[in-house]
């Protein structure tokens, strides 16, 4: 079986930032082959890893909603299956699937059901995946039948950012998503003012790190580059690999 991450966070607080900083970690770390899924609308993770795939999920489905226009001596689940390889962008150690846009109008009820069972064949081949998901955690809980085995609700220093993933938090437990383990991470972030502490500390998250302000993930945004290209040395990639210790060593395996 897969182990799961999966990063949810308001709008704005770099929720692709930590899923790409995960996925160098894992490599690093020799955890490989990982899928990376894209699940924001806001698709910003393909940029993160440098990995560009020639359609999106959402794409596929709007191409075979009806499932009307298919060959027929051709199984619907092959065809689906067929036009979903162009979804998946492989790269060294890292393969990368986008999600897309919410669906548009009309009945996509049919190709929903074959997408989730090939999501899921796909996950069950990897050995570890990390997920990108939009705050209201729709892909999550709408598109794959996978558990997820550690989320990370990512935060900026402040307290709206903490209230928001509170929403978050209470959205897990009301969609009854399959989630073994919550935890919080703040982004850029040199350090947590006091009434930042009090309201992590009634929101019963657990804070499993910090991720600092560091230029030179604005480089490579300016210089077109992805993060996995970041050097060992940077203080976000550092902190990464350290929040992830700190899970593994609270019990969390990861």
């Amino acid at each position: 079986m897969p182990f799961v991450y999966a990063v949810a966070g308001k709008g704005g607080t770099g929720k692709s930032t930590l899923a790409a900083l995960i996925v160098r970690s894992l490599r690093r770390a020799g955890r490989v082959p990982i899928l990376a899924v894209d699940a924001d609308p806001n698709t910003t993770l393909d940029a993160a890893l440098g990995l560009r795939p020639a359609r999106s999920v959402s794409d596929v489905l709007d191409a075979t909603k009806g499932m009307r226009e298919i060959p027929n001596n051709v199984p619907r689940a092959t065809y689906l299956e067929y036009q979903l390889a162009d979804c998946l962008a492989e790269g060294r150690g890292v393969d990368l699937i986008v999600m897309g846009r919410p669906e548009g109008s009309g009945c996509y009820c049919a190709a929903n059901h074959l997408l989730r069972e090939h999501l899921d064949r796909l996950i069950a081949a990897y050995p570890f995946v990390v997920m990108d998901n939009a705050a209201g955690m729709e892909h999550l809980s709408r598109r794959t039948t996978r558990d997820v085995d550690l989320l990370f609700i990512v935060s900026d220093p402040t307290l709206t950012g903490i209230r928001a993933a509170r929403r978050i938090q209470a959205l897990v437990r009301e969609l009854d998503l399959a989630v073994r383990e919550m935890v919080l991470v703040l982004n850029r972030a040199d350090g947590v003012p006091p009434a930042v502490t009090q309201e992590i500390e009634a929101s019963g998250l657990r804070l499993a790190g910090l991720v600092p302000e560091d230029p030179q993930i604005a480089a490579c945004d300016l210089e077109g580059r992805p993060l996995l290209d970041l050097p060992d040395d940077a203080a976000a990639v550092r902190a990464a690999e350290a929040i992830l210790a700190a899970v593994q060593a609270a019990g969390v395996p990861s």
